[in-house]
């Protein structure tokens, strides 16, 4: 199976917040966060803290929402001048191949820790912070997309 794609800065910076968001540590931070503006909220509301604290806790609430949000992903499509290429990517029963102009790598399946799928991409995970982004609209056809899962499914 062969597949030809070039990247699209909407639909990855939209993966890389699922990639982000997708780890349990910033899961529990998040979770902690908002549990923490709720609890100033409340707190304020019954006059326990000052309107100066409130607004002190809902701007950093701001500041990290917007950092994992918008900052994170963007800073690092920035960075990656992967995302800048067009790829040619060849998979068959025994490894994976990523071509560019610059070159090209192959991978045995083995080399993969797991996949996840988004909506708009397959995430091929090397290990926690290594991975490639495959993009579903570089697929022909709903059946040839099928025969990828069914291949990631069977080798992963």
């Amino acid at each position: 199976m062969t597949i030809s794609f070039d990247y699209d800065k909407k639909q990855v910076i939209q993966a890389l917040r699922y990639h982000f968001i997708s780890k349990t540590e910033l899961r529990i931070m998040i979770i902690l966060v908002n549990a923490f503006a709720i609890l100033s909220l409340v707190l304020y509301a019954l006059g326990k803290i000052t309107p100066t604290a409130f607004l002190t806790y809902s701007f950093l609430w701001i500041v990290l929402m917007a950092s994992l949000w918008f900052i994170l992903p963007t800073a690092v499509y920035r960075q990656a001048k992967t995302f800048q290429h067009s790829f040619n990517m060849y998979f068959n029963d025994t490894d994976f191949t990523l071509e560019h102009e610059r070159g090209k790598r192959s991978w045995p399946y083995t080399a993969l820790r797991n996949y996840k799928e988004t909506p708009n991409f397959f995430h091929l995970y090397f290990d926690a912070k290594s991975f490639l982004l495959v993009p579903k609209n570089a697929f022909d056809d709903l059946e040839t997309l099928q025969r990828f899962r069914d291949l990631l499914k069977s080798k992963i």
